[in-house]
């Protein structure tokens, strides 16, 4: 199979919230169901991480017989909702508090909208992540990585494999198809729930209309945003 690269974004106005995943020949990208036991990647060029997909059973196995260390790469609010005990916290992605004038008008629609409604914080990718992964632990070192979803996590396993480390694995899709009581977790959520925030957790229709709302006019930003700063001059809203 081809090389086939994935990129994805949190909001399509904050650059810097962007992966890409490269997919190898015989890898699982997340998403994808697989058998409780592991399956390695091929590597076809030099000695690089035998990464492994599996399913939240099997991750636990890894790490109660086999004497994986969970490493959680999830933003800083995800952690706070809920996290595995125990485990080491270095996120893939961090606030982005750049002051320059484009990242601080991104950040206003950002938090107007989408951090409203799904409760995302506006990020970057973190230029230190390899580096500080590599002070808590050696190339030697077998690491579970955990996200919410599923794609940061194979992201950081292909980031962590450039940098030399050799037994990685990663639950598919993420925390969020974590069945509670799998892990022992601290937090005031359940690991499957720790990425829903915002208005998404307001139940009723009061939620559904407010959400069309919001993303209606998100898109019409993204899309036409020429239009919209003229339609916000005639309102009088400075961004």
């Amino acid at each position: 199979m081809a090389v086939v690269g994935l990129s994805t974004a949190f909001s399509p106005l904050s650059r810097g919230s962007w992966i890409a995943v490269r997919i190898r020949h015989g890898s699982k990208p997340a998403g994808v169901s697989l058998s409780p036991r592991r399956r390695r990647t091929s590597c076809s060029a030099a000695v690089r991480a035998e990464v492994s997909f599996v399913d939240a059973d099997e991750a636990k196995r890894l790490v109660a017989e086999e004497g994986y260390t969970v490493l959680d790469i999830r933003d800083r609010t995800q952690r706070e909702r809920a996290y595995i005990k125990p485990s080491t916290h270095v996120p893939l992605f961090i606030e982005n508090q750049d002051n320059d004038i484009g990242t601080i008008v991104k950040r206003q629609v950002h938090n107007n909208f989408a951090g409203l409604f799904f409760g995302l914080p506006f990020t970057k990718l973190n230029p230190d992540f390899g580096k500080a992964v590599k002070e808590k632990f050696s190339p030697e070192s077998k690491l579970l990585i955990v996200c919410q979803e599923g794609l940061r996590s194979a992201a950081a396993a292909d980031a962590l494999e450039r940098e030399g480390f050799q037994n990685i694995a990663c639950i598919t899709s993420g925390l969020q198809t974590v069945k509670p009581g799998t892990f022992e977790s601290e937090g005031k959520s359940e690991l499957q729930n720790a990425g829903k925030a915002g208005l998404v957790t307001v139940q009723g229709k009061i939620s559904v209309v407010l959400g069309t709302v919001l993303i209606s006019a998100y898109l019409f930003i993204t899309f036409f945003p020429d239009q919209a700063e003229k339609l916000f001059d005639l309102a009088g809203i400075t961004l």
